[in-house]
């Protein structure tokens, strides 16, 4: 059984930290959780990370751990990612890039000792036992996910169509420009004059995924169980579950979940579950002087050394239409902004029209959310409800963010 573990750099990744541990955020083509148990090959057993995470509920996500971690189970350090074409080892201490990533436990392991700020996986290290060294890389700051997104998923795409039966598609359906394969699972759906361009990379459909005429899908790109990816080009980006995409998006990772139904530029960005953006919204991705894009973060405004990066928009956020985005934004988890260009950052559950924001009152919230998944088919639970309560005012509150 595998325990991912947030440590607490991970716990500082804004805007996503405020409402899901670092295991649920999508990473090339895959979540972290999904992505180590491919590598180590066993099922989750469950998380620990910030206390206000404690009651987090997510589809197959599993829970909050307390007590002790058993002998035997791993403990991974959910900023470590493997490439998926990594193979199992029976050893004891997995390292990438000569950091240890993952320890299989010689001796039950409080959870209070995992909420020390100074633990570190070395801390657990077995006296016997062996090390192997995988492939991967590491999230150093909330801004890798984008930086590491086309290498991941020029490795995980024929590694994970592999694992799921998925075949190159050979029957003519669509046009093919390059070299890499274009891979269908069972039941997606590509409709006459769609184009692929996979000179740069490979591209995954997943069972369910829908591209509809006249959209151009640049590889590397993964699509989604029953996403729909709607005209214009989507390049080189991440589309989790039953994510509806239109208009031009490059570089992006979509957790799943979310809408971008109508035009407007999405670029080098990251949206979180359940996430609108109104039509015309645009995200900018470069600066007009091609420098370097700084970002804020709870550590204050930090340059990320990245010359591409548009917005990280936390889960529930939405933006009325024709919103436009400065470079290196942050729109907090459940935030709603529309009219006018937000400042580069932009609290959790603000409401309004221009900065200073007000506060998206939690009834107003909660029911939003509600009707946004109930479209999707999909309910919020009691326990749900009362977790969200309490991350609203937790975060409605916090002094790390300006208001």
């Amino acid at each position: 059984m595998i325990v991912f573990y947030d440590d607490a750099t991970a716990r500082r990744f804004e805007p996503f930290a405020t409402t899901r541990p670092l295991g649920e955020m999508r990473t090339g083509a895959l979540l972290q959780r999904e992505r180590w148990q491919h590598v180590i090959g066993a099922d989750a057993l469950g998380f620990v990370s910030s206390p206000h995470l404690h009651g987090f509920e997510e589809f197959d996500a599993p829970p909050v751990l307390r007590g002790e971690l058993p002998v035997n189970s791993w403990l991974v350090n959910t900023r470590a990612v493997p490439l998926l074409t990594s193979v199992a080892s029976t050893a004891s201490v997995l390292v990438i890039e000569h950091r240890v990533a993952a320890v299989r436990l010689a001796s039950a392991v409080s959870i209070d000792q995992l909420q020390d700020p100074s633990f570190t996986l070395e801390d657990v290290i077995p006296s016997t036992g062996s090390m192997a060294n995988l492939p991967g890389v590491w999230l150093d700051d909330v801004w890798d996910v984008i930086a590491h997104l086309q290498t991941l998923l020029v490795d995980d795409i024929p590694a994970y169509a592999m694992r799921l039966g998925a075949s190159p598609m050979t029957d003519g359906r669509a046009s093919i420009i390059g070299g890499h394969p274009v891979f269908v699972e069972a039941g997606a759906t590509i409709e006459p004059y769609a184009v692929f361009d996979t000179t740069g990379g490979p591209v995954l459909l997943r069972e369910g995924a829908v591209v509809q005429a006249f959209t151009r899908v640049v590889g590397p790109c993964y699509i989604g169980r029953q996403s729909t990816v709607v005209g214009d080009r989507i390049a080189g980006c991440s589309i989790g579950d039953v994510c509806r995409v239109h208009g031009e998006v490059s570089s992006s990772i979509f957790v799943g979940h979310a809408n971008k139904g109508h035009d407007g530029f999405v670029g080098h960005s990251v949206l979180g579950r359940w996430v609108n953006l109104g039509a015309g919204t645009i995200t900018s991705n470069l600066k007009n002087t091609y420098g370097s894009v700084a970002l804020w973060t709870p550590d204050g405004i930090r340059d990320s050394k990245l010359q591409f990066l548009g917005t990280l928009f936390g889960d529930h956020a939405k933006t009325g239409i024709g919103l436009r985005l400065t470079t290196g934004c942050v729109v907090g988890a459940g935030a709603n902004v529309f009219n006018a260009m937000p400042p580069k950052v932009v609290p959790p559950f603000a409401w309004g029209e221009h900065a200073p924001y007000g506060v998206f009152a939690v009834d107003k919230f909660i029911e939003t959310a509600e009707r946004m998944m109930g479209r999707r088919q999909m309910y919020m639970t009691d326990s749900a409800r009362v977790w969200w309560r309490r991350v609203h005012e937790l975060a409605s509150s916090d002094v790390r963010w300006a208001r």
